[in-house]
């Protein structure tokens, strides 16, 4: 990430070869910008998927919205008890509080900019999914953390149907 340069406001810049990623084919996120450069306002990622792969569990956050916009593809989004499509150019916005889910859609690849706000540290959340991927960590971890991310997993038979889990 780099900082523009003095009297540019504190504008942050990210530029693509800086931004970290993480994970492996067929889910990679590429950490954009965490909450702290943004003086908490909010927290961004680039989720790019393979076709038909899984994103995020369902969960909820307590303190922030979700917003989900797709850069190309198509994904399925669980909003509450409601699985939705979305494809390129769709934007999905989730409240505080709501179950939600994503993932690439059967047999599409899904490429998503995701923000979140007020913004949550988040990169070090998503750095331990690709732990726990991994076998470097293990699910009791992330569990551990679901306050310091403000991630709570919950169950959806919704998700599960249209998954196919």
């Amino acid at each position: 990430m780099s900082l523009l340069p003095p009297g540019e406001n504190g504008a942050v810049l990210v530029r693509a070869a800086e931004a970290e990623a993480v994970g492996a084919p067929p889910t990679m996120v590429r950490l954009l910008v965490d909450a702290h450069a943004a003086d908490g306002a909010l927290s961004t990622q680039r989720v790019t998927l393979g076709r038909g792969a899984d994103g995020a569990a369902p969960h909820h956050h307590r303190g922030s919205v979700e917003l989900f916009y797709v850069l190309s593809g198509t994904a399925q989004l669980l909003a509450g008890d409601q699985v939705l499509t979305a494809s390129e150019g769709d934007v999905a916005l989730v409240p505080a509080g709501q179950l939600h889910a994503f993932a690439a859609a059967p047999g599409e690849p899904a490429d998503l900019l995701i923000v979140i706000a007020p913004g949550v540290e988040r990169f070090e959340y998503f750095r331990l999914l690709a732990r726990v991927a991994t076998g470097q960590a293990d699910r009791q971890e992330l569990l551990d953390a679901q306050e310091r991310f403000d991630t709570w997993f919950a169950d959806s038979a919704a998700w599960r149907a249209a998954r196919g889990h």
